[in-house]
């Protein structure tokens, strides 16, 4: 017996293979391995930016006595959430039925069959509140239960595994229309904290996809109690301290109310929503802080996220052992770093002084400053070149644990923010880092139209789930329409493939996480829900779509629709959790299409597309062609020519297509005007 993480690829795993813990990667060998012993498996899930998770890790798996117990009683699984997104998904939701609060690390308790008949989350190695209980406690309760209380215990587990059964098998299904995208975009403001922005609570994330959500309704309605609503969650998040001010990015969430605090881990695939998010408010009204914002946190990705021509996942939220210390300051580190530079300037817009605000230190933030936000061009120009000082005198410390796994679905988010990002800022850079982000990818984890999940130092690891061929897919399609290049829609087109031939549940529609050749684990999870990612389900909404418009192949059509209407159900009833659903259900039901006609090269045709690029449209497709015979018979487009020779483009929308329009103002104001509102109900 022995610990069994050594050959991992995983950081997080490769964290736990000096304990004293006979931990085992997830698989048939461990579960087999539990049934022979006739023992309980204790899983841990968790992963390398998780903050409580080291803290776990140093207290308790890495104490010789807690492992003696662990070994003794348990098989012991060690699990990275980012590694394995479909345990992760299935067990945290185990969790929830069963009356825990999930999150990470997850501690759960499960039958050698593998169903959960205990849960919990971060357990302390010593009680820290009245009523807490030790992890060594646990341990000897939970090892006594499954002793001597075997039948209570296969008892209590049948009823969790019927609960999860019903939770992934249940009837979805519904109808989806104009007036519940109206209504429901009313009610997810009415949950919006109008005076500090994010979701009403103690603690604010980002919501991504309920901001976009908020936006569209703004965009859609022209109601300005949208655009307050939206706009105020972006002020927080752009100048508190859920922002990396020196070095760029977003942090995970803050703690506090006031955005103020950050936990201070940098997710990939949260900055690569945001990005998104940002372009579409930035293309409305050319906001400043927004531009910034675009281009500083594309700059961190490409400064400290980039592994070979792809993106790692994640950072850590601690560096020498401490929370944040990496990204902190006192007033005496601030005074030396920017010392003949107008110091007090600084320290004044940024809110430092002398106390802090996280343990005697300071969290860079401007949402308390004494001097408004943006100050002139002069002083922003002096604070930027201060920020740069500070950048560099941090890069002097040591920096946080960086996992470097390349995750498939992640950098399909941020091969999509980039590609869209860089056509419409005019950033051919950023479109040039995607496609070569794009082939690392097919190269590294692609075998034909299959992928892999993940990989890190030359190994692939799991078998791709829905998530990386969704978000594969939209990237593919993200390119195509950047590019023109026919390579990324056939792409796009073989993964969908792929997804409705080992994927698609076809009782009750949908997609299923993993493939019908996977290994099978005691329930086939079909998430729906907006969570620490978007979900492939709703993303496919969005692909789909886009290759109806673009081939002209009614089947994407029918199958969206039969997508669309497998969830409507469940949506209307949670719809706080998504945002994403309705996002790109509206883009599906809007069906805007806008084709420039004109040879690539030509300044005309150009800034056609930049008109198009100019405005805020979450729900068009741009398709530049030199030819409209270059379209699939059947497009809407089809067999129309350039107006008098010169480049043209033509506006489709559900089976119409408007007056040519050569003229990139003319264009430009017509799309000013409020889209054609999504219309009709979808039904079966």
């Amino acid at each position: 017996m022995s610990n069994r993480l050594e050959h991992a690829t995983s950081p997080y795993l490769l964290l736990h293979k000096d304990n004293p813990v006979h931990w085992r990667p997830w698989g048939s060998d461990a579960l087999a391995e539990a049934e022979q012993a006739g023992k309980p498996i204790l899983l841990s899930i968790g992963f390398t930016a998780c903050h409580w998770c080291h803290v776990m890790n140093h207290e308790s798996f890495s104490d010789p006595a807690i492992a003696a117990q662990m070994n003794e009683n348990f098989v012991c699984i060690k699990v990275d959430r980012e590694e394995r997104p479909d345990i992760d998904q299935l067990y945290q939701n185990a969790s929830t039925l069963m009356g825990g609060r999930g999150g990470w690390p997850l501690t759960m308790f499960l039958t050698p069959q593998g169903v959960p008949f205990f849960t919990g989350g971060y357990v302390p190695k010593e009680p820290k509140a009245a009523g807490q209980a030790s992890f060594s406690a646990v341990l000897d309760d939970v090892a006594k239960l499954f002793r001597e209380k075997s039948d209570a215990v296969a008892s209590g587990a049948a009823r969790v595994n019927e609960q999860i059964q019903e939770l992934w098998n249940r009837d979805r299904r519904g109808q989806y229309d104009g007036p519940t995208l109206d209504m429901v975009s009313i009610r997810v403001a009415q949950k919006f904290d109008i005076f500090q922005g994010g979701l009403i609570g103690n603690s604010k994330f980002p919501s991504t996809p309920l901001v976009e959500l908020l936006w569209r309704a703004f965009l859609r309605s022209g109601l300005s109690q949208f655009l307050q609503v939206a706009s105020t969650s972006l002020d927080h998040m752009l100048i508190g301290g859920l922002y990396d001010h020196v070095g760029g990015g977003f942090h995970r969430h803050c703690v506090d109310e006031r955005w103020k605090v950050p936990h201070f881990e940098k997710m990939t695939h949260d900055n690569a929503q945001l990005v998104g998010l940002l372009l579409l408010v930035w293309q409305f009204n050319r906001n400043p802080i927004c531009e910034a914002r675009i281009e500083e946190t594309i700059g961190w990705l490409m400064r400290d996220m980039m592994v070979e021509d792809a993106f790692a996942a994640s950072l850590d939220s601690d560096s020498d052992g401490e929370e944040g210390k990496y990204y902190v300051w006192s007033e005496a580190e601030v005074d030396a770093a920017l010392m003949g530079t107008f110091v007090q300037k600084f320290k004044t817009a940024y809110s430092v002084v002398r106390d802090g605000s996280f343990s005697g230190r300071n969290v860079l933030q401007r949402l308390a400053s004494a001097t408004p936000y943006p100050q002139s061009e002069a002083d922003e120009a002096l604070l930027k070149r201060q920020r740069e000082l500070l950048l560099a005198a941090r890069a002097k410390r040591n920096a946080p644990r960086r996992d470097d796994k390349v995750l498939a679905d992640v950098n399909g988010m941020v091969i999509t923010a980039l590609a869209d990002a860089g056509s419409a800022m005019g950033r051919a850079q950023w479109v040039s880092a995607a496609i070569k982000a794009f082939d690392f990818v097919v190269k590294a984890l692609g075998d034909g139209d299959r992928l892999h999940h993940s990989w890190r130092a030359g190994k692939r690891g799991h078998k791709g789930f829905a998530e990386d061929y969704a978000h594969m897919a939209r990237a593919a399609l993200a390119l195509w329409e950047a590019t023109g290049e026919q390579r990324f829609l056939d792409r796009a087109k073989g993964w969908t493939q792929t997804m409705n031939e080992h994927f698609w549940d076809g009782v009750s529609g949908g997609y299923y996480m993993t493939a019908d050749d996977d290994e099978p684990l005691i329930a086939r999870t079909r998430p729906v829900y907006d969570q620490t990612q978007t979900p492939a389900n709703s993303v496919m909404i969005g692909v789909l779509a886009r290759l109806y418009m673009a081939s002209a192949d009614n089947s994407y059509n029918e199958r969206d629709t039969a997508l669309i209407l497998s969830l409507a159900g469940e949506a209307a009833r949670i719809f706080p959790t998504m945002g994403s659903y309705y996002n790109n259900a509206e883009f599906a039901a809007t069906n805007l299409q806008i084709v420039v006609i004109g040879p690539p090269g030509h300044a005309k045709t150009q800034e056609l597309a930049a008109a198009v690029l100019g405005r805020s449209l979450p729900n068009k497709l741009l398709t530049v062609v030199a030819s409209a015979n270059n379209l699939p018979e059947g497009h809407l487009a089809h067999g129309k020519t350039m107006e008098n020779g010169q480049p043209t483009a033509y506006i489709c929308q559900r089976g119409v297509v408007a007056a040519p329009i050569t003229n990139p103002v003319t264009l430009s104001q017509v799309l000013q005007l409020p889209q054609v509102r999504p219309q009709g109900t979808r039904t079966q």
